[in-house]
């Protein structure tokens, strides 16, 4: 059983709990939004600018439209398990920041660790953007990127 999986805390109030906990953990700026397929969570924390994107699932999805056994939903039916699909991650989303703020504050790891691929670089790409395709490529090929890039 996924974490959430049956919840009744509705989106707005996962959003408003994950703004009370980076609030308490020290963060000064806070951003939500939403597009198809996605929902992301950006605030300032010491300096640092973070963005969560996390992906939502697609409603069209044959898992919203059929039952266990195979046999057709209704629209209504459908669209309430694809929103309660929604409600999970945005669950999990709020469990996920409270968690990697937690143990920062408990000095199990630090904040630039927890939150590393989520930084966001002056170009507005976060770090896990930038550095997932090398990271790809080195272990498709075993071979490392070159430490700078090329200048010419």
């Amino acid at each position: 059983m996924a974490y959430a999986e049956k919840t009744s805390v509705g989106t707005s109030q996962s959003v408003m709990e994950i703004e009370r906990t980076l609030t308490k953990y020290g963060a000064d700026q806070f951003m939500y939004g939403t597009k198809p397929g996605s929902v992301a969570v950006g605030f300032v924390m010491g300096g640092r600018q973070v963005r969560i994107v996390v992906p939502l699932p697609d409603k069209t999805d044959k898992q919203f439209w059929l039952t266990d056994t195979g046999r057709d939903r209704s629209e209504t039916a459908a669209l309430k398990e694809w929103d309660q699909a929604c409600r999970q991650r945005y669950r999990s989303l709020a469990l996920v920041v409270k968690a990697k703020l937690e143990a920062v504050e408990a000095g199990i790891t630090t904040f630039e660790e927890e939150f590393m691929a989520h930084l966001v670089l002056p170009g507005g790409e976060t770090v896990g953007q930038r550095l997932l395709p090398e990271i790809n490529e080195a272990q498709r090929t075993g071979k490392l990127p070159p430490l700078l890039p090329h200048v010419g």
